[in-house]
């Protein structure tokens, strides 16, 4: 079982040793992403749409889309946030959403607000 490496670049690259998404046996796995150049805007549902948009694009180089995504997890640098993200993250998934969990960390990478990874079947 081969895994093909999946990239976009209409989305950030990789800031480590790691690909923005990998492909097995139909099921596409995308790593967490983050929209560093909002992180200090103060405005958490910007940074929130950009890294959807960027998981958008990196769906799209594996030609698919939200409505494949099957499982997310959203970290938090702020649980007070969490209405804010799951308005801008809800407008994304209108029918059938994927299963998901939220959870708030000390800290992300870049000092974003919220990173988002998801998975995505075929």
């Amino acid at each position: 079982m081969p895994k093909e490496i999946i990239f976009s670049d209409k989305a950030p690259a990789p800031i480590g040793p790691y690909s923005q998404a990998v492909k097995i046996n139909g099921t596409v796995y995308v790593s967490g992403q983050i929209a560093a150049e909002l992180a200090t805007s103060g405005d958490i549902k910007a940074e929130t749409g950009m890294v959807m948009q960027n998981i958008g694009h990196i769906l799209g180089a594996a030609k698919l889309g939200f409505g494949h995504v099957v499982k997310s997890t959203i970290f938090l640098r702020d649980m007070n946030d969490f209405a804010a993200v799951n308005e801008i993250y809800g407008s994304f998934f209108t029918t059938n959403p994927p299963a998901r969990e939220t959870v708030q960390v000390a800290r992300l990478p870049k000092d974003v607000n919220v990173e988002i990874s998801v998975v995505a079947v075929e």
